[in-house]
């Protein structure tokens, strides 16, 4: 008999156990046990029931899309693959995706889910997106059967049949269906973009409406550019695409008219602007026609002269008040001039000689001091009505000397 290592009968057991496909596909009710998550994403937990337990292990790769927060004590259905972690030589549970058991369970996932991204903002009403006024080509992400897609492109064509209706179709539940969906609102963004995208199903229990709670879809709707117009269910439905979405319709049908505008109803109100158009235009024409027919009636357009008149008038004032301020001011300047002259004649040597008063010049200038003349200097005495030659006989006072010579001066 053969002897074989450990790491051996470790790998010839997870051999057996990958090659067994009813394992490799696998879910498992029972509840949760010792969870951790470690810091690299990676969780690992406990499956047990009354009888036994089964180890699990969840990659951050899974974990990332758990709807709900796990917690020891929960009932959840597991499902995966199971096989050898041969290090240890224990067989485990490699888990691919977790849902609450029942629907107590996945009302509190939706709790916890939308608790979360609400803390986010996803749900904010600051990051609505009107819809557009005419859009030319819409998107529509939704099952290839069922009446959804009947019903949008019913409405739709009856509303406005120019406008394009695009479908790209994707599962609406079960495994992979959320992820479907998200990778659709994606591709319509990357790759084929429109002007707006509807987003929906049919109604349903709350597990059939289930992938558009999903975080994928959740995140893929808030990070599209295309304004989202969710139609999950019926009226009474509620989904978080509903909460993430530009637009909620209660009913794909209602989503249909509220993307599509109604060509006679877009008709009725051309047709409504053109006549308003028009009867402004009267209404402005028949205005400025009455304003022109009181402006040709006023006095002066009929009489011209009356506004000249005026003018005239105001001139013929300003003349006057010009005429009578130079009258003025000339007045004041003979005045001025006068005394001038008054006090000029005051100043005449002219008139100081008629009172009896002399200019003595010597050498034809005039003689100041006493200082300036001597005995026997010949001098000229201009008089008011004439002109003496005399000589110098006798000087008294100043600085000089008196000297009697004939006559005295």
């Amino acid at each position: 008999m053969a002897i074989h290592s450990v790491s051996e009968v470790n790998h010839f057991i997870k051999g057996m156990l990958d090659a067994e496909g009813s394992l490799q596909r696998i879910m498992v009710r029972g509840e949760i046990s010792n969870f951790k998550t470690y810091r690299s994403g990676h969780c690992y937990f406990t499956l047990k029931d009354a009888d036994a337990a089964l180890k699990c292990v969840m990659f951050r790769s899974r974990a990332q899309y758990l709807s709900f927060v796990p917690q020891d004590g929960q009932q959840v259905v597991a499902s995966g693959s199971i096989s050898v972690y041969e290090r240890d030589g224990v067989y485990q549970l490699y888990v691919n995706s977790l849902a609450p058991e029942g629907q107590g369970q996945l009302a509190l996932a939706l709790r916890q889910l939308r608790a979360r991204l609400e803390a986010e903002g996803l749900f904010a009403d600051e990051h609505k997106r009107p819809l557009p006024r005419f859009p030319k080509r819409i998107g529509v992400v939704t099952s290839l059967s069922g009446a959804v897609l009947r019903d949008i492109y019913h409405v739709g064509k009856r509303r406005n049949p120019s406008v394009q209706l695009v479908l790209l179709p994707v599962q609406v539940q079960g495994e992979g269906s959320a992820e479907e969906i998200a990778a659709a609102i994606r591709y319509f963004n990357r790759h084929y973009p429109v002007d707006v995208l509807i987003v929906g199903r049919g109604g349903g229990s709350m597990e059939d409406l289930w992938s558009f709670n999903e975080e994928c879809v959740v995140r893929a709707i808030f990070a599209s550019r295309i304004p989202v117009i969710s139609a999950v269910g019926h009226e009474t439905d509620f989904t978080l695409a509903d909460e993430v979405s530009d637009v909620r319709a209660a009913t794909p049908s209602q989503a249909a008219e509220l993307a599509v505008p109604d060509r006679q109803e877009v008709l009725q109100h051309v047709l409504s602007l053109r006549t308003r158009l028009q009867q402004a235009r009267q209404h402005g024409i028949s205005l400025r026609r009455e304003r022109l027919r009181h402006a040709t009636e006023r006095p002066f357009l009929q009489r011209p002269e009356l506004l000249l008149a005026t003018r005239v008038q105001a001139l013929d004032l300003l003349a006057e008040r010009l005429k009578r301020a130079a009258a003025v001011a000339a007045d004041g300047k003979r005045k001025q001039l006068e005394a001038t002259l008054d006090r000029l004649e005051l100043l005449n040597p002219v008139r100081v000689l008629s009172r009896g008063y002399a200019v003595v010049e010597k050498d034809g200038h005039p003689l100041m001091r006493v200082a300036e003349a001597a005995v026997g200097d010949e001098l000229s005495l201009r008089l008011a009505d004439g002109r003496i030659e005399a000589e110098v006989r006798k000087i008294e006072g100043g600085t000089g000397y008196a000297k009697e010579k004939g006559t005295k001066l």
